[in-house]
C-alpha cells in the first residue's frame, strides 16, 4: 500500500531529491505528475552530524555522523516482524499441555 501511494502522489508533492533533499510543495511544483511518483524505500536519519573535537586522539578534527546506515522500510518492517514471530512461537512451543489441559479440550469440543 505505501509504494502505490508514493507511486501516486510523491511525484506531484515533492521536487527531485537527486543530490539534494526533496521540498515538500515546491513552489515550481513536483518533478512528475500523478502515477509517476518513485517509490521512496531507502531512509537515512543521521542523528548527529560534527566533527570530532581537535584534541580527541587519533579521531580529532575528522568528520562523525552518529547512525550512519541507510536502511529500507520495507526488509525492516520484515525482519522485525519474523524477530517477533520466532520469539512467540518459541514460547509457544516450550508450552507442553498437561493430560488435565487436554481432557479440558476435548470437553469443551464435544458440547
Amino acid at each position: 500500500m505505501g509504494n502505490i501511494l508514493d507511486c501516486l502522489f510523491y511525484g506531484i508533492i515533492f521536487n527531485d531529491s537527486t543530490g539534494q533533499i526533496a521540498s515538500l510543495f515546491p513552489a515550481g511544483g513536483g518533478y512528475g505528475t500523478f502515477f509517476y511518483g518513485k517509490v521512496v524505500d531507502m531512509l537515512y536519519f543521521p542523528l548527529i552530524d560534527t566533527r570530532w573535537p581537535d584534541w580527541i586522539p587519533f579521531v580529532g578534527g575528522d568528520h562523525f555522523v552518529f547512525f550512519r546506515p541507510v536502511f529500507n522500510m520495507a526488509d525492516s518492517a520484515i525482519t522485525v516482524g519474523i524477530i517477533i514471530l520466532l520469539l512467540f512461537y518459541r514460547r509457544d512451543l516450550s508450552e507442553v499441555p498437561t493430560s488435565e489441559e487436554k481432557e479440558t479440550v476435548v470437553d469443551s469440543t464435544d458440547k
